[in-house]
């Protein structure tokens, strides 16, 4: 069985900088991702990771997101800079052992219990 556990959410103030760490327990993971819940709002993708560490990112995203994974340490991190008030959310993880990549649509196997960030401004 798989284990996500996130970590390294917290209070911001816009303009600065988080690193959230998902790390995993159990089997090798291919595919890792991140996503997002608003107040009120649907689960959106954040961005994707697959094995080789090819990445995809969410418009939202580009240019202020970076995913980056230590497969030796089964870790996956998402280092976020030029917060918005619009990044407040609850950031999960999701991973896959199956050999998938970033562009397919099958949903996740596995989901962590989400890490909460959090506009200060």
């Amino acid at each position: 069985q798989v284990q996500l556990v996130e970590s390294g959410g917290g209070s911001v103030q816009a303009g600065g900088s988080l690193r959230l760490s998902c790390a995993a327990s159990g089997y090798p993971l291919r595919r890792m991702a991140w996503f997002r819940q608003a107040p009120g709002k649907e689960r959106e993708g954040v961005g994707c990771i697959d094995f080789y560490s090819t990445t995809r990112y969410a418009d939202s995203v580009k240019g202020r997101f970076t995913i980056s994974r230590d497969n030796a340490k089964n870790t996956l991190y998402l280092q976020m800079n030029s917060l918005k008030p619009e990044d407040t959310a609850m950031y999960y993880c999701a991973a896959d052992t199956m050999w998938l990549p970033c562009s397919s649509t099958q949903a996740h196997q596995y989901w962590g219990q989400g890490t909460q960030v959090t506009d200060s401004s």
